[in-house]
């Protein structure tokens, strides 16, 4: 299932989704056009588990000391399609998460996400010499806070029927475990691989951040009011009752 929009509108502008998705897209210009060639750009930027683990940057040489490169990867994509769906992604999803948590709530979260999952790739292969970008680590935080949040929001979706391709509004709920548990069993099936690929294992460790840490960076109580639609209480508005989805 490939996502195309959700039915929850936002309440404010999300400036930092915004400026995130044009960070992104400036520093993939800029891998064409500041390195002798786009594979130098990913050994400068991307971040290596074994040069983060040994604190020791190899050849080719790191833009940034090994541990920045955990921050400076997740700006960084392989082609123009990782970009292309990261950002669809990041904008369908995350637009709403920053109108819950706040604009600069959701800009710690979202780099706490991405460090959670780079460390959650680091972890599983330690002494990998393959470097690692996309900001699809970070945006797995958004997935997963998206699922406590909006449980109850709808996603558009193109689904793949036979021979055909549908459009299906998709519970978000069954959206987004689903792609979890696809992520989980990506990560078991390309355990002890020596090429490189999609690093499942860093989307596992950010949806998990996400999921964690949406409690406290969103503050949000889920209830059934006395008309059986959805309310949150946020204790930070003082209009504590604010219709969401019903």
């Amino acid at each position: 299932m490939f996502p195309l929009k959700d039915d929850i509108p936002t309440h404010r502008r999300p400036l930092v989704t915004v400026a995130l998705i044009a960070a992104n897209v400036a520093v993939y210009f800029w891998q064409h056009a500041a390195f002798p060639s786009f594979q130098a750009s990913i050994f400068a930027l991307g971040v290596t588990p074994a040069e983060v683990t040994t604190g020791v940057d190899r050849w080719p040489p790191s833009l940034v000391p090994p541990l920045a490169t955990v921050l400076t990867s997740m700006f960084t994509h392989g082609g123009l399609a990782h970009i292309g769906g990261n950002m669809l992604f990041l904008w369908i999803f995350g637009n709403n998460v920053e109108d819950d948590m706040g604009r600069f709530r959701f800009l710690v979260f979202y780099l706490l996400c991405g460090i959670g999952a780079a460390t959650a790739q680091i972890l599983t292969n330690p002494a990998s010499d393959i470097p690692m970008v996309g900001a699809s680590g970070a945006i797995a935080g958004v997935l997963g806070a998206y699922l406590l949040l909006y449980p109850h929001a709808r996603v558009l979706a193109l689904v793949p029927i036979f021979f055909f391709i549908q459009l299906v509004w998709v519970p978000a709920v069954i959206f987004l475990v689903l792609w979890f548990v696809l992520q989980v069993l990506g990560g078991f099936a390309s355990a002890g691989g020596a090429g490189g690929g999609t690093a499942f294992w860093a989307h596992v460790g950010g949806f998990v951040v996400g999921v964690l840490l949406v409690r406290p960076f969103a503050g949000r109580i889920w209830r059934v009011d006395e008309e059986g639609g959805w309310r949150h209480m946020d204790p930070r508005s003082r209009d504590p009752w604010r219709r969401r989805y019903r």
